[in-house]
């Protein structure tokens, strides 16, 4: 993946709900500093802040079946509960969000961020 491909990766991921604060003024930062002489350093600060970020696997099970995504999801929880079940039986290590795929895909390519 291209440097291009994964900065339009960058844009979805700060687009996604699930997208926290520390993570947006990350890539916010990124993004001010692409072309100048701190785009590598905000390139390394947004990989650590992905890295930091990236909801595990297990850590997902354990939110999906816990009172506050009863909480937040109401009746949804349920099956948001059944999906991370799914994702974990699959093999998956990550969640699949909308912050987290994207996220997952920008760390596997990283290189292209940093060269």
């Amino acid at each position: 993946m291209d440097k291009q491909a994964l900065i339009e990766k960058i844009k979805e991921m700060a687009a996604a709900p699930s997208c926290c604060p520390a993570l947006t003024a990350a890539i916010q930062n990124y993004f001010t500093a692409l072309g100048t002489n701190n785009e590598k350093s905000a390139a390394q600060n947004l990989i650590k802040e992905i890295e930091e970020d990236i909801t595990d696997i297990d850590s997902l099970v354990a939110f999906a079946h816990s009172d506050r995504a009863k909480e937040i999801f109401g009746e949804g929880q349920k099956n948001f509960a059944a999906h991370a079940d799914q994702l974990k039986a699959s093999g998956a290590k990550y969640c699949d969000c909308a912050a987290c795929a994207p996220a997952l895909e920008i760390l596997n390519n990283k290189s292209a961020l940093l060269s």
